[in-house]
């Protein structure tokens, strides 16, 4: 199946979701919108330490309640998957673009990080 494209709005999207947990103060160090071919769909893809101790529920109850407290309904709020710091994934994102000055508007693909392949990516955050 072909994939769908990451336009315009789909990053407008993410950007506006990361500022309601920004304001939230769920404080993120992974933000980036990847297109994972397990799920054949695009994916919010967070972390965050302040989501690490909550359980799976929560997590997803945590950042539901900061995008609809910005005013983003269920129809403008992207895929979001939350991850934990010490997820793979994560872990390799953040050791090999965490010193990065700044990835905001970097395109990932093509490669493997810790245990998921991403055909495709946007990056907005990671530290």
């Amino acid at each position: 199946m072909d994939k769908t494209a990451l336009v315009s709005i789909d990053i407008a999207q993410g950007e506006m979701a990361l500022a309601a947990m920004d304001a939230a103060n769920i404080g993120v160090c992974v933000a980036v919108f990847v297109y994972l071919s397990a799920y054949d769909d695009w994916r919010l893809v967070i972390a965050s330490k302040s989501l690490d101790s909550d359980g799976p529920q929560q997590r997803y109850l945590r950042v539901n309640d900061a995008m609809m407290s910005a005013g983003i309904g269920s129809r403008q709020a992207p895929s979001v998957m939350i991850m934990k710091t010490t997820d793979p994934f994560v872990r390799d994102l953040r050791k090999v673009f965490g010193k990065a000055k700044s990835v905001e508007g970097m395109r990932l693909g093509g490669q493997s990080f810790g245990d998921r392949y991403v055909e495709d990516g946007f990056a907005y955050r990671i530290s």
